[in-house]
């Protein structure tokens, strides 16, 4: 397929560990990837790193936060390469606290980055796959989201709600040929969580039954099958990717 009729993948968070993976992942598997990011340094030498692997990725500014910078962003993107066929919502902090200390700024910057991010990227790309009938939106949310966790009451809200945004948007637009999924990870082995104690992360792997951190290879592996061609008729959908840590 040649790069004018690849389809065209944002991923947001794409300098991030698991983007970085989901970003490579999808390019290998003959999309056309686009990049967001936040913060222009960190994606000066994430884009220098990858073109020492290889990758040449369209890397755009936008904060997901804010719906017009998002719009933005979406604008450029589709002047610049075209329209936007898959959006990956990857784009995510932590702040962690008890909620007994947790201040408003740790609550809003968490639930905007987290949630609010997710309607304001979808909701400037799903005109357009409306239109063209067909579009995929997938959505990464975490273990933590459907079991919860000690001082992340603003984190697992926030990955949550963005299941509960799935299983409404999949509704509206599955007859227009628009799937919504979302993809629920476990502890992956990405340099935040890498970088904890080793103490802590020998307690973390404890709890995981296969007896190890998951792959950021294995959760863009599951990207990739989602958004292909092939999987028109799963929509809605929360795919459970934590090694058996919590099962339903």
């Amino acid at each position: 397929m040649d790069k004018q009729n690849k389809r065209i993948v944002l991923v947001t968070g794409a300098t991030g560990g698991l983007g970085t993976a989901i970003c490579k992942k999808l390019h290998d598997d003959g999309f056309h990837v686009v990049g967001n990011f936040h913060t222009k340094e960190k994606a000066d030498k994430w884009m220098e790193e990858r073109h020492h692997e290889g990758y040449h990725f369209d890397l755009f500014y936008g904060d997901v936060a804010d719906f017009k910078s998002a719009g933005d962003m979406v604008k450029l993107i589709e002047e610049k390469i075209g329209p936007i066929d898959t959006l990956v919502n990857n784009a995510g902090i932590t702040r962690d606290t008890r909620l007994v200390n947790m201040s408003p700024e740790d609550w809003y910057a968490v639930i905007n980055t987290n949630l609010s991010s997710v309607f304001n990227c979808t909701r400037n790309v799903i005109e357009g796959m409306v239109a063209r009938k067909f579009g995929r939106v997938i959505n990464i949310s975490s273990v933590n989201g459907q079991r919860g966790q000690f001082g992340q009451t603003n984190y697992s809200a926030a990955k949550a709600g963005m299941h509960g945004f799935t299983k409404s948007l999949a509704m509206e637009v599955a007859k227009y040929g628009v799937t919504v999924n979302t993809i629920s990870p476990g502890y992956i082995a990405t340099d935040m969580v890498m970088a904890v104690p080793e103490k802590v992360l020998t307690q973390i792997v404890a709890q995981v039954p296969l007896g190890r951190l998951g792959g950021t290879h294995e959760v863009a592996h599951l990207v990739s099958f989602l958004a292909s061609e092939e999987t028109s008729f799963i929509t809605g959908a929360n795919y459970a990717i934590n090694g058996g840590q919590h099962v339903f």
